[in-house]
């Protein structure tokens, strides 16, 4: 199928899947749970095959795509997403007389969704950006990610057989062929997951598109964690091996790794002892493996920076440490914060606490950010809270940031770079919200209103009424 006759297919789809029943979107949502995981030994096996990731970590990231997409299923029914509000004539009304007004949220339209490559499930042909359009009405067009296409084929071929409207979904391959979708006039919005030289190349053409539209990019980031001498007095070991767990976890390819780390320099014996001990793992593919070791080294060759933990073979995938004290990651501040995805660690050793909230108010957006301190410990943890939440859009305190649980509560954006809109998600119920419009009806007959904003409610959807 061309960009062109996916899009145009989903331009047709899209006012039939927009005003479907809540129970109609939900239930196509859960048949494809159930078609996916009818399908798991053999998606599972495929996935291996493309990404080295094992069946442990395969199997896991398949239940958390089945979850999530029964989790938006259960969203559509509760309809809480409309945001329905209903205000009856008021002739009293202080700014002059209130006519009948009725609003709600309604499809954007067709999505395009650019797969991942780290997430072969979560965050690709099924996962959460195709879950949470779907769910809001929209139409989805997939870009398949070349990292494994395999996997994408089967796993499009098994969501065809689930059930869904034509239209509702396609899968596309290609960078061209993603480019030429993206500026189909057809398109509503995009979603992308991936690095931020990608992700910022595709917002222009959004932006720059004669009609623009929303692109929802998450593109990564170094999420600082901060230990302060209190903690690390008192938890040395459990930090220890918190942080090189979370550093080393999936051999580092994750959006939300702790690459960078301000710390007392007693830490570093224990992190580089232990991050010896832990052996490499195959990356995703060649590309991302050559972009670490090239990222790796460009830092390696940064002014102040000093090695704790390297392999005599350059070309070794074993987990690296580097370290640099605050007036010299000061001086280098830009080139020393960039992400390097893969397990590769950069530890930034401070004498004063005091020190820490200038320094981490100059960082760019991150995705998350974490405090590792003791209860009631003096200092300046009121400072740094509040500088570490006003330059991310997830804080943790004494956890490590890798593993994103897919809930109602969760934020997994942040200020930009770490995404191109800060105020929205793309893990957990609220990732609805991107591809949803406000409108209103004034004064309309009942008949023609959409079932969310009628007096009867055929729906049964939560009604704001004044």
């Amino acid at each position: 199928m061309t960009p062109d006759q996916a899009v145009s297919a989903a331009v047709s789809a899209a006012p039939g899947w927009a005003s479907a029943a809540p129970e109609t979107r939900a239930g196509a949502l859960v048949a494809v749970a159930g078609a996916l995981e009818a399908a798991r030994d053999e998606l599972v096996a495929l996935a291996d095959e493309e990404t080295h990731l094992g069946p442990a970590r395969l199997n896991g990231e398949l239940t958390r795509t089945t979850f999530q997409l029964r989790l938006f299923a259960d969203e559509v029914r509760a309809g809480a997403f409309y945001d329905a509000r209903i205000d009856a004539p008021d002739p009293a009304w202080p700014t002059g007389p209130r006519p009948d007004l009725r609003r709600y949220r309604t499809a954007t339209g067709p999505v395009l969704v650019f797969a991942a490559s780290n997430f072969p499930f979560a965050f690709s042909v099924a996962g959460g950006d195709t879950a949470s359009a779907w769910a809001a009405g929209c139409p989805v067009v997939v870009k398949a990610h070349p990292g494994h296409p395999r996997l994408s084929r089967r796993t499009a071929e098994v969501i065809a057989g689930a059930g869904l409207p034509d239209g509702v979904f396609a899968l596309i391959e290609g960078e061209d062929a993603g480019v030429e979708a993206l500026r189909h006039p057809g398109l509503a919005a995009a979603a992308f997951t991936g690095s931020e030289q990608g992700g910022l190349a595709l917002a222009r053409i959004a932006a720059e598109r004669p009609v623009p539209i929303p692109f929802y990019a998450e593109m990564g980031s170094v999420n600082p964690a901060v230990v302060t001498p209190g903690a690390a007095e008192a938890r040395a070991k459990e930090i220890v091996n918190g942080y090189t767990a979370s550093l080393t976890l999936g051999a580092g390819q994750f959006c939300t790794n702790p690459g960078l780390m301000f710390a007392p320099a007693a830490l570093l014996d224990g992190i580089a002892g232990r991050l010896r001990e832990i052996a490499g793992a195959p990356m995703l593919n060649d590309r991302i493996r050559s972009g670490y070791l090239v990222a790796a080294s460009t830092l390696d060759a940064r002014p102040g920076v000093r090695r704790l933990v390297w392999p005599d073979d350059e070309m070794s995938l074993t987990p690296r440490l580097l370290t640099m004290d605050l007036d010299a990651f000061k001086a280098d501040r830009d080139a020393a914060s960039e992400e390097c995805f893969g397990p590769l660690g950069l530890v930034v050793t401070y004498d004063r606490l005091s020190d820490l909230p200038d320094v981490l108010a100059a960082l760019p957006g991150q995705l998350t950010a974490s405090l590792h301190a003791e209860p009631g410990e003096t200092g300046d943890l009121a400072d740094l809270a509040a500088v570490l939440t006003g330059r991310s859009g997830r804080v943790l305190w004494n956890q490590w940031p890798t593993g994103v649980s897919v809930t109602n509560a969760m934020q997994h954006g942040g200020p930009y770079p770490a995404t191109t809109a800060p105020a929205t998600t793309s893990v957990g119920t609220a990732a609805i919200e991107r591809f949803l419009r406000p409108i209103a009806f004034q004064g309309w007959p009942q008949d023609l209103l959409p079932p969310p904003l009628r007096d009867d409610n055929p729906w049964k959807v939560p009604q704001t009424l004044r």
